[in-house]
């Protein structure tokens, strides 16, 4: 039976703040616009996109959180406990559906509650792969930890039992082969259509607009703001970019350990050294985007290095307002190491699909996203990183050769841009849904 003659409906499970879920809302999305009905059940924390709001296909049942006091192990099993069963009721209160498709990880208690739903009800269950849990509790969790070994095997379990397992990268598809006996169908994480480059009068009302709450953006000495902002202005009546504008850096981070923000911090250090020793480098804004754990430590910390000539911003930007963030970088960098090795984090593909190249840090399957040199450069640590960086704003914006680089690095970006998120879901994702 097709998608358009199927009363489908799906329950789109995931055990974490949907707003922080990019590609389960555009799951989400995809699975609206083949005229199936959704329901998101997750914790709603930040808003989600607007479309997702405003789809009357899609249906968001909120999660509610436990909060409680006392020694770790009590806590951690006392919210699984609570997880568990409020899971459980809400996939029962909200009816019957075809397929419950979630997000992994969280594998505890996700994974069994779900796949428990899914017998009782004769529903078709669907692991979406992100990385693994156990790998992510290992950061924080000692090697021989029980927890690890139980975490590993529920994954091994209920995945081997999922109808259907999709999956992030070759390199993770592989391996759920080889360990588990799992067979995974890749659907790469592409940017949607919101993602795209935006024009220089686009850029200016976006400066102009964030000026209001951030004075970086804007010239003191303008008379008027909406005419001249820090890096553009009108001229004639067409907006240009101003040649004395500072760079501008660009990166998104979850603010968790593994995500080494001390590795940005150091480079940026060494910008603003090289900074005061050659005039041959612009003064820095570096917009960081994010909520996480450790933002308020590292935030601390910038404020000590009392930087004269690299000023450092962390707004919280709405789900409408990013793009145009990202689009109006002119390099970004990505400090996720991935806990397994084997996922590729989104804020990449964001970044290409705004045509923003990226300053990446190096790990196992990255390659299957960022090529040094070509779309973008890798790092390994804080020197690698403040050499790209240095390199990038060196002269700028009148260096001949960094122009090229970076108008070539843009070239490959419009052939990544071809293949957009909903094209590569009707391709590798949609049969999975059919009745």
């Amino acid at each position: 039976m097709s998608l358009e003659n199927a009363p489908v409906s799906v329950k789109v499970v995931v055990l974490g703040d949907i707003g922080r879920s990019p590609r389960m809302q555009y799951h989400a999305l995809s699975l609206a616009s083949s005229g199936i009905k959704v329901n998101i059940i997750s914790y709603m924390e930040t808003k989600p996109l607007y479309d997702v709001e405003q789809n009357a296909n899609i249906k968001i049942t909120k999660l509610h959180r436990l909060e409680i006091g006392g020694p770790k192990l009590i806590k951690y099993f006392a919210k699984a406990l609570w997880q568990s069963i409020s899971l459980l009721l809400t996939l029962f209160i909200t009816g019957r559906c075809d397929f419950v498709m979630c997000q992994n990880p969280p594998a505890i208690p996700t994974l069994p509650v779900c796949k428990f739903y899914c017998l009782i009800t004769k529903t078709k269950f669907i692991i979406d792969w992100h990385n693994y849990a156990y790998s992510i509790m290992a950061l924080s969790l000692k090697s021989d930890n029980p927890l690890l070994k139980l975490s590993s095997k529920i994954e091994m379990w209920f995945g081997q039992g999922a109808e259907h397992n999709l999956c992030v990268t070759y390199a993770l598809k592989e391996d759920l082969l080889e360990k588990w006996n799992i067979i995974a169908t890749v659907l790469y994480d592409k940017p949607p259509r919101m993602f795209h480059p935006i024009s220089q009068e686009e850029k200016h009302n976006w400066f102009v607009k964030l000026g209001k709450q951030y004075g970086e953006f804007t010239d003191s000495k303008a008379v008027n703001p909406k005419i001249k902002t820090a890096f553009t202005e009108v001229v004639d009546g067409n907006v240009a970019m101003r040649s004395d504008r500072p760079g501008l850096l660009f990166s998104s981070t979850s603010w968790t350990p593994d995500e080494d923000f001390s590795i940005l911090m150091d480079a940026l250090q060494v910008y603003e050294t090289t900074y005061n020793l050659s005039r041959k480098m612009p003064k820095l804004v570096c917009v960081i985007t994010g909520q996480g754990p450790m933002k308020e430590y590292y935030r601390n910390q910038i404020a000590l290095r009392n930087w004269k000539n690299v000023t450092v911003i962390t707004p919280w930007l709405e789900a409408a307002d990013y793009p145009k963030m990202v689009a109006s970088a002119e390099l970004g960098v990505c400090l996720h190491t991935s806990s397994s090795g084997l996922d590729l984090p989104m804020k990449i593909v964001d970044m290409f699909g705004a045509g923003l190249p990226v300053a990446a840090y190096q790990f196992k399957c990255l390659s299957e996203l960022v090529q040094d040199g070509i779309n973008g450069y890798t790092f390994k640590n804080s020197a690698e990183l403040s050499k790209h960086i240095v390199g990038w704003f060196e002269n700028f914006p009148n260096n001949k050769e960094q122009i090229k680089v970076a108008d070539k690095m843009r070239r490959e970006l419009i052939k990544f841009q071809e293949s957009r998120w909903e094209d590569n879901w009707n391709l590798r994702a949609k049969k999975f849904f059919e009745l």
